[in-house]
């Protein structure tokens, strides 16, 4: 009996990208037999933080690094180590009133619900999150204006979901937070390149463990000391409530090897798999398919697809899409328009037809 037979669960095909309403991504054999056998045995686990987070800082090159429980909590973490500065006593009491120097500046675009609130997670690390700027716009000046002795770090969030348009750089963000002696915090989570950010500057930067890397329920904070120390002494505070496994930290070490032995699929694989799915795409009536690069400007090419019938929106294509025995989820960003998006970084070809033939019945049952 499967899993999906034993909790009667339904199939799922993942086009919808490394999402976590999906469980983001699949981990190899050898990740899970890593994890295995870590779970298998025991740990001083101050050690295996402390030591695993050496090891994954030579890989890098980097000064410092940490396993924590995803990336949301590795901005909460971030924020409360900032805030407490290494004090055991706001490790205890991290919203203590001892400590008034607590915010933390944001691009006003930046403050997005990826899944929640950007300043949800910094607001459970402790921190005021104060935006800076527009929505549609935010320069050095706007940042810098916002500056005050109660300022603890800056903080920037890389992905898809901000305003990209009109937005100040992380070398530009990072060179104000040097001239201030200040932090700076970037949440990189589903960004692929692991050293870029480091190098422009930025002390402390999250990656997610379950996306690029697929590797299981986890994430690195990688960057300079003291603050990594300093996120690790949280496991004494806020962090006892997003405490990673043994299992897990071991996992994503693992496959932290295998993503800087192998990376990740290159723009140009996708875009060879993706040819002859926009073409069956495109034989069915009611839908235009073409390629797309990812709005961010990463390497990842995806199926935008125009629902031009005049009998079903988007929306329902979409809702139809997840009825069913094997429901397929999509990207739904653009679907207000008209547009549904397929991410085929977890698909395969088989399940690229079964995308194809239930896409078809869904058109044909409105004509």
């Amino acid at each position: 009996m499967t899993i999906h037979q034993k909790f009667n669960l339904k199939q799922v095909i993942n086009a919808s990208g490394k999402m976590t309403i999906l469980g983001v991504s699949k981990v190899s054999d050898k990740v899970a037999q890593a994890q295995k056998e870590a779970g298998q045995t025991f740990f001083e686990m101050v050690d295996l933080t402390v030591k695993t987070g050496q090891y994954i800082a030579k890989l890098l090159d980097v000064e410092n690094a940490t396993v924590v429980l995803s990336a949301s909590s590795g901005i909460a973490l971030s924020t409360a180590a900032v805030i407490g500065q290494g004090d055991i006593y706001h490790a205890y009491h991290h919203l203590t009133n001892r400590i008034t120097k607590r915010e933390i500046i944001i691009p006003k675009g930046h403050n997005v619900n990826y899944g929640t609130g950007v300043e949800v997670m910094v607001t459970l690390g402790g921190g005021q999150l104060v935006e800076a700027g527009w929505a549609n716009e935010c320069t050095p000046e706007q940042v810098e204006i916002e500056i005050t002795d109660k300022t603890a770090a800056l903080l920037y969030i890389k992905s898809h979901h901000t305003v990209q348009k009109s937005m100040l750089t992380i070398p530009q963000l990072s060179e104000i937070a040097k001239k201030h002696n200040l932090p700076l915090i970037v949440d990189a989570a589903a960004e692929e390149d692991l050293k870029k950010y480091y190098a422009a500057g930025a002390d402390l930067i999250i990656y997610s463990g379950a996306k690029a890397i697929e590797a299981p329920s986890s994430a690195m904070v990688i960057g300079r000391d003291p603050y990594i120390p300093w996120i690790q002494l949280q496991n004494k505070g806020i962090g006892r409530a997003m405490k990673i496994g043994k299992d897990n930290i071991i996992g994503f070490v693992t496959a932290l090897e295998d993503y800087l032995d192998k990376g990740s699929e290159t723009g140009d694989s996708m875009k060879a798999r993706l040819a002859p799915f926009i073409t069956a795409l495109n034989a069915i009536s009611g839908l235009s398919a073409k390629e797309v690069q990812d709005s961010a400007g990463r390497d990842i090419y995806r199926a935008n697809v125009k629902v031009t019938s005049d009998k079903i929106t988007a929306l329902q294509v979409i809702a139809a899409l997840k009825e069913g025995d094997l429901a397929v989820y999509t990207r739904e960003y653009q679907a207000n328009n008209g547009i549904i998006e397929f991410d085929i970084r977890a698909v395969n070809r088989t399940e690229m037809s079964a995308i194809v033939n239930k896409l078809q019945t869904v058109m044909e049952s409105q004509s």
